[in-house]
């Protein structure tokens, strides 16, 4: 999945990535309730637990920061625990890549993997709904960005 905004990469960065565990759940309150630090200080090997909101299916989510470099806008993370993953998935890792666009904004690169468990299929319809959650966040970011030029 591929967006484009007006956005620096840097600033971009810092709000979607950086600041995402106290800026998301203050602009989707119903989405993300909160998200928290288990073990870790944010960097490789930390463990954050998602609380969803009353607007959410779901309940909570863990994720796991596998990487993260600020130099070049790149955070790979996964989910490996909770509600949203159904019977079927084991985990799913992700590849945050954000790049300079020629206008001085950014391109957003978001690439993902599902592990399933034993010889369980995800359909492709699973696949467009977390795709849509992700794009409707990203949005909601970036709205708040251009609304807002000083945060972040």
């Amino acid at each position: 999945m591929e967006i484009t905004t007006s956005i620096p990469p840097p600033k971009l960065f810092k709000a979607f990535v950086l600041d995402a565990d106290t800026l998301i759940p203050k602009i989707m309150p119903n989405a993300i309730k909160s998200v928290e630090i288990l073990q870790g200080d944010g960097g490789p090997g930390t463990i954050k637990l998602t609380t969803f909101g009353e607007g959410s299916a779901y309940k909570y989510a863990k994720q796991k920061v596998d990487s993260i470099d600020k130099e070049s806008f790149t955070y790979c993370y996964s989910i490996i625990e909770g509600d949203a993953l159904g019977d079927a998935i084991e985990s799913i890792s992700y590849v945050v890549k954000i790049c300079a666009s020629p206008d001085g904004g950014s391109v957003c690169k978001n690439n993902s993997k599902y592990i399933t468990k034993g010889d369980a299929n995800i359909t492709e319809d699973q696949i467009k709904a977390g795709k849509e959650k992700a794009s409707a966040m990203f949005k909601a970011i970036e709205a708040y960005l251009l609304a807002n030029p000083d945060a972040c």
